[in-house]
């Protein structure tokens, strides 16, 4: 996750940190399939999730697998 850019959303993947911290992900609504919103990015990484806005270290950042999510096609 610490590879995208300010305003993306992007789904969550898999967490690759170790069982506690993925654990704890998971129950503050970073879990697999999740969408995210990359809010802000400097030292640590702000993301919406749902209606929340969470705190995200570069470090554990790091260790989110997600893939980007296409805006939807409007017909």
């Amino acid at each position: 996750m610490d590879q995208v850019r300010a305003g993306m959303t992007v789904r969550i993947r898999r967490l690759g940190a170790d069982p506690g911290v993925s654990q704890r992900l998971r129950e503050i609504g970073l879990g697999e399939d999740q969408l995210v919103r990359l809010i802000a990015k400097s030292s640590s990484l702000i993301c919406q999730v749902c209606n929340s806005r969470l705190a995200l270290s570069s470090a554990v950042a790091a260790q989110i697998l997600v893939e980007p999510v296409l805006p939807a096609r409007v017909a």
